[in-house]
């Protein structure tokens, strides 16, 4: 049975690579939970592709597997990235519960960020306490009605993502769209007042023609 049918009857989706081109690629695209990661690869070696991923500023958990035993080659996998490092020959056991401490780890620091962005952001010149509700701009306090708070926040918890008219009615306002409403454009407008340097050519929060707003802070 090979380590990928072993992770499958475990209950993981697994997906994998034979060599060092397409285990980059794969291990690229930022969509796994944790990398299992050999060094010893046709084409290639697993510390290039451990690199090239954390300078493409993916943090993955990755677990270097391979069977060199050399503290050398350990080192070297830890400083290039490398969350965990187990020699073959291994026990699955211990490679399974490995796996499983780095899936957790990943989970507790990403509900840590998601905590902290709950609490408090800032972008340029303005900073935003969501716990006191308070909105700041070179330290000046900024009157936002209690929508526009909404309406911001929401916009900085989905920050980079291009967000239509309806989606913003229906999350921040609590009803569905009117064809004919232009309540988002009109607060969108007010808010670009207070938090923009230059409300009429905005870096902030960003028109996506067709479809609605996107929030770049």
């Amino acid at each position: 049975m090979t380590l990928t049918d072993r992770l499958s009857a475990e209950g993981y989706d697994v997906d994998s690579a034979m060599d060092a081109a397409s285990g980059l690629a794969k291990a690229s695209s930022g969509s796994f939970d944790v990398i299992v990661l050999d060094v010893m690869l046709p084409g290639g070696n697993g510390f290039d592709i451990c690199r090239a991923v954390r300078q493409k500023g993916i943090q993955t958990p990755i677990l270097m597997l391979t069977a060199r035993g050399q503290v050398v080659d350990r080192v070297v996998g830890l400083k290039l990235g490398a969350d965990d490092y187990v020699v073959k020959p291994f026990e699955m056991a211990e490679l399974l519960a490995r796996i499983e401490a780095l899936m957790r780890r990943s989970a507790s620091t990403a509900a840590a960020t998601a905590a902290a962005t709950t609490e408090a952001h800032r972008f340029g010149d303005v900073a935003i306490d969501f716990r006191r509700a308070e909105v700041t701009k070179n330290g000046v306090p900024l009157e936002l009605s209690a929508r526009e708070f909404k309406l911001l926040r929401y916009f900085v918890e989905h920050r980079g993502a291009a967000l239509s008219r309806d989606e913003l009615l229906n999350e921040v306002w609590g009803y569905n769209a009117m064809p004919s409403t232009r309540t988002v454009d009109v607060h969108i407008a007010w808010l670009r007042q207070k938090i923009e340097d230059n409300p009429r050519h905005p870096q902030l929060i960003l028109t996506v023609h067709g479809l609605g707003y996107k929030f770049a802070g």
